[in-house]
């Protein structure tokens, strides 16, 4: 390959990139990583019904127009797929959306780059379901450069075909370390060469979960969802800004009792901060308790607190840029709020 400098570079005019998901899922490689028994077969066969109908994703995103979609879902047969096809329910069960239950060993990169380019210029997407079932043992090799090599070949699939995707559903490791893409299983090969990444989380027996996105194109974020009764997953509010919200109102009222993560996501609902007379306005208690709560909250690094009396989510807008110039003062719930408003000490 030639080299080229930086003048030359700022001269070309390059499309934009497309989305597979809104804000989520770009177009590219992408690994969506959980443990067994998760939901994220479900979660992919959602995505395959939205993308093959043009509908809405996680039930609020627009997905634009319908796109061919080829489903191999490997570790399911057809009755299953058909049973939760029904569960699902959906408003059309498009012809675009196309399954496979089996790949002949070692063809799988054949049949996904056939299908990309069969469908060259219509954004198509492939769903692996999953790595595992696809992955040729390293043998005696490095496996560092093993992993790196097989997920850098699946990648070259959809990077030879432009606005074309690859979904590829994976396991996470039994052990996660401080940061969440230590939740890929198998070495750094595998992470490294994706271009986007999504970990889903969620408690056994528990409905909600988060999912946590690390992109070369998307924004990074954390958002909260939940697996209805049909099997669906939905963002929980109307928006990724929403679900973002409800995703850190959830982590930071975690192992508190109710009246606090009742504090807590009520806070969560104001980005740009409440204060505790208004905070009492809302959830029906006296100034004093209020105060105290928030104290309480802050103090355990579940709120923050960017000026004096004015409590925000950690992280929202209100806690950061924050001066002693009137221009950069955070804007007020608009709640009747006592004009001389001082902060009482927290009591334990």
């Amino acid at each position: 390959m030639v080299a080229f400098n930086a003048a030359w570079l700022m001269q070309q005019v390059y499309p934009p990139t497309k989305y597979v998901v809104p804000g989520i899922v770009p177009e590219g490689m992408t690994l969506l990583v959980a443990a067994p028994k998760i939901g994220k077969s479900w979660m992919v066969l959602g995505l395959g019904l939205d993308l093959s109908s043009g509908g809405n994703a996680f039930g609020c995103l627009p997905v634009g127009k319908p796109r061919p979609v080829l489903y191999l879902a490997l570790e399911d047969g057809p009755r299953r797929l058909q049973d939760r096809l029904r569960r699902l329910n959906p408003p059309e069960f498009s012809h675009r959306l196309e399954f496979m239950t089996s790949v002949e060993s070692g063809k799988v990169i054949f049949v996904i780059r056939e299908y990309m380019n069969k469908y060259t210029g219509l954004d198509p997407v492939v769903i692996l379901d999953t790595l595992g079932k696809v992955m040729p043992p390293a043998g005696s090799g490095n496996q560092y450069g093993h992993d790196y090599s097989v997920l850098s070949a699946l990648k070259a699939t959809s990077d030879a075909v432009p606005g074309s995707s690859l979904v590829i559903v994976h396991h996470t490791r039994k052990a996660e370390g401080g940061d969440f893409l230590d939740a890929v299983s198998g070495t750094q090969g595998i992470a490294g060469a994706a271009d986007t990444i999504l970990v889903l989380k969620r408690d056994r027996h528990e409905k909600r979960a988060t999912l946590q996105v690390t992109s070369r194109d998307a924004a990074e974020g954390e958002y909260s969802l939940t697996q209805t009764e049909t099997g669906a997953w939905e963002l929980d509010g109307r928006s990724l800004e929403e679900a973002s919200r409800a995703a850190q109102s959830a982590k930071a009222s975690n192992g508190v009792g109710d009246r606090m993560a009742e504090v807590i996501a009520k806070v969560g609902e104001h980005p740009e901060g409440l204060k505790p007379h208004a905070l009492a306005t809302l959830l029906g208690m006296d100034d004093k308790s209020a105060q105290v709560y928030l104290s309480r909250a802050f103090e355990a690094g579940r709120l923050d607190k960017p000026t004096r009396g004015l409590y925000t989510p950690v992280g929202s807008v209100g806690s950061v840029g924050i001066s002693d110039t009137t221009t950069n003062t955070p804007t007020q719930p608009t709640l009747p709020v006592k004009e001389e408003e001082t902060e009482t000490e927290a009591t334990t």
